[in-house]
């Protein structure tokens, strides 16, 4: 079964990721995770109809979770930001010509504007504690929790608000386990690139974008047991023949 087809719809939240080609690592020391942070600032600026509501930079990898305004910028903005940064960190570390800096195009899946859109932020923004990186989600640098409670003037503005409002105690939220079901769930979506959001909404989405591949069982379906012949009369393999 080849791959889904990439939805770019505008007006829809969408989680990205990616990760470095057989998960090498995407920064190795602080001014790494800043010159990312800096080509996310450009990026923005390069497609500035693109709305980040949430972040996390890990050492091999890193989640967004974008909302775009119109058609076609979810593309515009996850190939800009990668090429950037390939060719970006490919002068600093010398390696031009020595393989793929990504395992390969960026990850998405839709997500719906309700409770799965905090399900899915608070995945993202917790990543860090899940690791065993920070003691606290708020602790991790590179996150956009972080951020949050660390806005100042000295810093460039990267988070936008996102299509439902975070409740007033989020920081506490995040740092409570997410359940096994939820976990579950979202690492569906993440390999299958499956939409996320209630069953009902879940098909709808899929049968609107042609998406039906990505709620299907993978792998081929099971072949039925073939069916014995009858003996014949007179078979000589017959007990007692």
């Amino acid at each position: 079964m080849g791959r889904p087809l990439r939805v770019t719809l505008g007006g829809y939240a969408y989680h990205v990721l990616n990760r470095g080609n057989g998960r090498m690592r995407l920064f190795h020391k602080q001014a790494d995770y800043e010159a990312f942070g800096r080509i996310l600032a450009e990026a923005l600026q390069h497609v500035p109809g693109m709305r980040l509501c949430a972040y996390c930079l890990m050492p091999n990898h890193w989640h967004l979770l974008l909302w775009p305004r119109r058609d076609g910028e979810l593309s515009d903005f996850g190939h800009w930001l990668a090429l950037t940064h390939t060719q970006r960190w490919r002068a600093r570390y010398h390696n031009v010509g020595l393989g793929h800096l990504y395992q390969g195009r960026f990850k998405s899946f839709l997500v719906e504007a309700d409770s799965h859109y905090l399900t899915v932020c608070r995945y993202v923004e917790r990543n860090a504690l899940r690791a065993g990186l920070v003691g606290r989600a708020e602790d991790w640098q590179w996150g956009s929790l972080w951020r949050r409670q660390e806005r100042t003037q000295t810093m460039p503005e990267l988070l936008h608000d996102g299509p439902v409002v975070l409740p007033a105690n989020w920081t506490s939220v995040v740092n409570r386990p997410q359940t096994e079901a939820e976990l579950t769930a979202l690492r569906r979506s993440v390999q299958r690139g499956q939409p996320f959001g209630n069953e009902e909404w879940v098909q709808r989405m899929a049968e609107r974008l042609g998406l039906q591949s990505t709620l299907r069982p993978r792998g081929r379906p099971r072949k039925a047991p073939a069916r014995k012949a009858p003996a014949r009369e007179g078979d000589s393999s017959k007990k007692g023949s």
